[in-house]
């Protein structure tokens, strides 16, 4: 499972990029370009992180494959590794990863610097849950 704390390590690194571009976000992603760039590419890469871990777990546990990205939530959460309710709310990242990679331009500040960056904290509750079960998996 190395693989996966090597990728939980990496999330918690572009959680704290982007915990630390917070301030006056609004403001500055309007006139700063390269703000703007920053934190559209660490938000990418935060998202796209936490589709491959939800993979990797669903590899290591021989679940069935996902046929999409939103798919691999929902398998972890029929499995218990998540909690099927939070699994259901989350899976919601790999529609904004997918935003992000493909039509960023549409992206609206206020919402973006608002109820996205808000929802940082389900990330934490997205590596406790799969800590727990690496956990588990170890003993």
């Amino acid at each position: 499972m190395e693989q996966a704390r090597q990728k939980i390590s990496r999330i918690r690194e572009y959680r704290d990029l982007v915990a630390g571009l917070k301030d006056d976000c609004t403001e500055r992603f309007t006139v700063d370009p390269v703000y703007r760039g920053a934190l559209l590419y660490y938000l990418y890469l935060m998202a796209d992180s936490c589709i491959a871990l939800a993979e990797i777990i669903i590899r290591k546990k021989g679940l069935r494959p996902p046929q999409s990205y939103h798919e691999a939530f929902d398998i972890l959460g029929e499995h218990e590794v998540l909690d099927p309710n939070f699994a259901f709310e989350f899976a919601r990242i790999a529609g904004f990863r997918n935003l992000l990679a493909h039509d960023y331009e549409r992206i609206d500040p206020a919402v973006l610097c608002g109820q996205i960056l808000a929802k940082l904290g389900d990330i934490d509750l997205y590596l406790q849950q799969i800590e727990t079960v690496l956990l588990r998996s170890a003993t």
